[in-house]
């Protein structure tokens, strides 16, 4: 596997567009593994027929938690091996459901330079087949300056 290249605060833009991750279709197993994994065992991930006849949905829902795992991942992916993911919030506004595709997007909303790093301020989403934006939100990432040295572990924000 080729080492990831780093990429550095001094070469990022507003508005640019990180490379969407695609992820789907997701199928029944996709949301078995992962129930089990968190020990989310809310039938709504996994069981059909209660989620149509008791919940009254439409089929089954991928679990917020997984939806949440494909942002970080976009951004943590993005800025390795030297920066690091610092903040990210979002809000669940619809439901995905079994067999779509989603696509995690992120584009750069602004930056600013602290003592040993730079932060890029980003609007984020998760888009499914349609195009319907479901799980919008904000993140912050830490990248190293290309004269300095990797954003430090254990990471210390910045005095705000």
């Amino acid at each position: 596997m080729a080492e990831q290249k780093q990429i550095y605060f001094e070469d990022i833009t507003e508005g640019m567009e990180l490379t969407p991750l695609t992820v789907g279709p997701l199928t029944t197993t996709h949301l078995m593994r992962w129930s089990a994994a968190m020990e989310n065992w809310h039938k709504i991930h996994y069981d059909l027929p209660f989620t149509k006849e008791h919940e009254n949905l439409p089929n089954l829902l991928v679990n917020g938690s997984f939806k949440q795992q494909f942002m970080v991942k976009l951004l943590k992916d993005w800025c390795a091996p030297h920066g690091w993911l610092w903040k990210i919030k979002f809000q669940f506004r619809a439901m995905n459901q079994v067999n779509e595709t989603l696509r995690a997007w992120a584009r750069v909303t602004g930056t600013r330079k602290a003592d040993d790093f730079g932060l890029v301020e980003f609007e984020i989403g998760l888009l499914n087949d349609e195009d319907k934006e479901s799980t919008p939100g904000t993140a912050t990432v830490a990248l190293p300056f290309k004269d300095g040295k990797p954003v430090p572990y254990p990471f210390v924000p910045p005095q705000e």
